[in-house]
């Protein structure tokens, strides 16, 4: 089977592309990725955040030249900014930026909206732009794995996800394999990891906790938006 083309993936190509991919492991899968897609129609997002040298330090190893997407808030912990420029260093990444209008994001900051409406802060600072430049790409990569959410233990290697072909290679990395390719390669947590935050988001919404219990607490939401 080819890259899907044109309109766009159908549910058979989808359920093709599991097929193929789910019996290989996660480097295996990065480097089948990139025989069927060029890295300019590779939409890969991080929030260089907890682990996430362990993610981006695969990626950059077999496709140096992807462009990788932050989604920048306006509300990151200033360690999460210095963490990624340490890892743009590390692994010499090209990044790129991805943020609200000024004016809607400065609407958020004068209403509190993180405080009345999480969903609603989450969807303009952080959904609304990822979809505004998902059409140029034909497949998106995310980090996300089984154990971290009820949400996330569901998910597929390829997934139909608001129109878009979702692509998660690491979903089915253990906590156990992720922490050993961390120790092995020496990669560096999130500086607020050794705090005691396990997932770390913005600050308005984000605590000390294990695994996202720290995240939006006191509230039933577990996930900003942009992967349900």
């Amino acid at each position: 089977m080819t890259a899907p083309l044109g309109t766009g993936p159908s549910e058979a190509d989808v359920e093709a592309l599991n097929a193929r991919y789910l019996p290989l492991n996660f480097e295996a899968r990065l480097k089948q990725l990139y025989e069927d897609f060029a890295p300019s129609q590779v939409l890969v997002t991080s929030s260089f955040a907890a682990t996430s040298a362990y993610f981006l330090h695969i990626v950059s190893t077999i496709k140096p030249d992807q462009t990788i997407h932050f989604i920048d808030t306006g509300y990151h912990f200033p360690e999460t900014v210095q963490y990624r420029q340490y890892l743009i260093d590390l692994f010499k990444l090209t990044v790129e930026d991805v943020r609200a209008e000024d004016w809607k994001h400065q609407f958020t900051i004068d209403d509190k909206t993180y405080e009345k409406d999480p969903d609603f802060c989450c969807s303009i600072n952080k959904v609304e732009p990822l979809e505004a430049i998902k059409p140029n790409y034909k497949v998106w990569m995310s980090s996300l794995m089984h154990w971290q959410t009820d949400h996330r233990a569901g998910l597929p290697v390829f997934e139909l996800r608001r129109g878009v072909l979702k692509f998660n290679p690491m979903i089915d990395v253990t906590r156990a394999e992720r922490d050993a390719y961390i120790a092995e390669h020496q990669l560096p947590f999130h500086p607020m990891v050794a705090r005691g935050y396990s997932s770390i988001g913005c600050t308005h919404c984000t605590v000390a906790g294990e695994g996202r219990s720290g995240r939006w607490l006191g509230k039933p939401k577990t996930e900003c938006g942009l992967h349900l």
